[in-house]
């Protein structure tokens, strides 16, 4: 096996272990927000609302998936939906006060336990990880790799 190959097995696997890690700290941050709903509010905040049809194009996902995911964040009162300003056809999925809030907080605690786990790294490994990160998580079409 060449270096590369090992790497990309490596890589896998720390990539696999990091999201089993998120998704358990997720529900230590707040117990009734998974990672799932977690990332669709912080979108539906970063964008200003969208439609659902977005966010399963978004995030790859399929659209009964972001239906129930949609769904059980209304019923808890997180989002609401209302209609598009510029098309009254269509409804725009957009986080409530209590969405926004709770967001804020659950927020803050990832940020918190990344700080703390990232303590005593150096600030030029820590720079070099974030630009790894952005490449890897980049569209493909913008980096020409996969």
């Amino acid at each position: 096996m060449s270096a590369a190959e090992s790497a990309v097995e490596t890589i896998q696997r720390e990539m696999t272990i990091f999201a089993r890690r998120a998704r358990a700290s997720a529900g230590r941050m707040h117990p009734e927000l998974s990672l799932v709903s977690y990332t669709l509010l912080g979108h539906l905040e970063e964008q200003g609302g969208c439609r659902a049809t977005d966010l399963a194009a978004h995030y790859a996902l399929d659209k009964s998936t972001v239906s129930r995911q949609v769904a059980a964040l209304e019923r808890a009162g997180l989002i609401e939906r209302r209609l598009d300003p510029e098309d009254h056809r269509v409804q725009v999925l957009d986080l409530t006060e209590a969405g926004r809030e709770i967001l804020a907080q659950v927020t803050h605690s990832r940020r918190a336990a990344f700080r703390e786990r990232l303590a005593n790294w150096p600030e030029e490994d820590l720079v070099r990880f974030a630009a790894y990160l952005e490449r890897y998580n980049a569209d493909p079409g913008e980096t020409g790799s996969g």
